[in-house]
Order: structure tokens, then C-alpha cells, then sequence
């Protein structure tokens, strides 16, 4: 009897991606034994949605670019190319379907999303679908999960905030996020001004 792969599916607006998204990915991906991480970038922040969410072109584009020397973290347009929002409920149902039963699969999220859990779409049936695996950030203290396919993991502790990621690019202070960023990332959001012209959107 064959082992089943291990896919860990990490959804998300990644806008942008930065270097603690792929931090959380390698280590998931090493204490979990996951053989792929595929990143779901989606059409819409799901609680964020007063947000203006950076044209999908350009977040494909930054993940392709953050994940081009890794095969293995890969990336799924699926959410991207759906006419109108796709909850995590189905897009768990689409991937489950997809891989088959040769395929144990898990999903990744932050400790905060956790804590919404329950405004989810169907969120009840959704805990019973897949494995979940809570990336805790520093200083946070998650709710306690009795059921057995939910993991907290506190070893990724590169606490990197898009939010602050974007008003810095805003602000043009490069410099400050070569840390934050992959490097062809930031030379993409430097080439395209992208958080600048967001600004400018939101002034309009």
C-alpha cells in the first residue's frame, strides 16, 4: 500500500508576499513532512473587503517570482480565475476532488484567521474536511482545538506584516524592506510603484 503524499494547501491575499509567508511554508513544510505548499492567492481579502486588494496580475506575479528557485512551493490561480469570490470551504471540496485519495492534504493559516474561524463559510463542515496547521505568531495565545486534525505550531516566528509592508512601499522607503521581501519581489514593486498607484486609487 502506497504512502499518501502530503500537500499542504496556504491560501491568502499575499499582498505582498514576503519573507515570512515562505518562512511559514519551509517550516510547515519540515515539521509536517508536507511534499508541495500550493499558495492560493484570492480574489478578495474575505473580512478585509473595504481593502482596496492589489490587481491579481501583479500578486501571481510576486509569488511566481518569490517561488521560482523552490519546486516545492508551487501556485494555484484557482481562487484568481473564479468569476466571483470562492469561499475555503469549496475551495478545499475543489483540491480534495482534484488530488483524490492518494493525497493527505492540510491547510495553512495564521493565528488570527484562526480566530475567526468561526465567520467562515460553513466553517463546522469545513473543520472536518482537511488537516489544519495554526501558524501562531509571536505573543499570541491561540484558543484551544480538541479536535485531532488541527496542529498550533509557534516555530515560525518571523512576525513580517504585509500592512506595514505596503505603507512603507508606499512611502518609498525601499531600503527598509530588503529584509521583508525576496529580492526580485521588491525590485517588482519598485518597477511598478504598485503600493504608490493603490495610494493614489485611494485618494482618487
Amino acid at each position: 500500500m502506497c504512502a499518501q503524499q502530503r500537500i499542504a494547501l496556504y491560501g491568502g491575499t499575499f499582498d505582498p508576499v514576503h519573507v515570512g509567508h515562505l518562512e511559514i511554508a519551509r517550516k510547515v513544510s519540515q515539521l509536517f513532512e508536507i511534499e508541495k505548499v500550493l499558495f492560493i492567492p484570492a480574489q478578495l481579502a474575505p473580512h478585509k473587503i473595504r481593502r482596496l486588494v492589489t490587481a491579481p496580475i501583479h500578486r501571481y506575479a510576486m509569488l511566481a517570482l518569490a517561488t521560482q528557485d523552490d519546486p516545492q512551493l508551487l501556485i494555484s490561480s484557482f481562487e484568481l480565475d473564479a468569476p466571483d469570490r470562492r469561499y475555503t470551504v469549496d475551495t478545499v471540496a475543489h483540491f480534495q476532488r482534484a488530488l483524490g485519495d492518494s493525497t493527505e492534504l492540510f491547510f495553512i493559516m495564521g493565528a488570527d484567521s484562526w480566530a475567526e474561524i468561526t465567520t467562515w463559510r460553513e466553517w463546522e463542515r469545513l473543520l472536518t474536511m482537511i488537516n489544519f496547521i495554526v501558524v501562531t505568531r509571536p505573543g499570541y495565545e491561540p484558543g484551544t482545538a480538541h479536535a485531532s486534525n488541527i496542529f498550533f505550531t509557534d516555530a515560525v516566528m518571523n512576525d513580517a506584516s504585509a500592512t506595514n509592508i505596503r505603507r512603507l512601499a508606499r512611502e518609498g522607503r525601499y531600503d527598509e524592506l530588503r529584509n521583508l521581501l525576496p529580492r526580485p519581489v521588491l525590485e517588482y514593486i519598485k518597477k511598478y510603484e504598485i503600493y504608490r498607484e493603490n495610494e493614489a486609487r485611494l485618494n482618487s
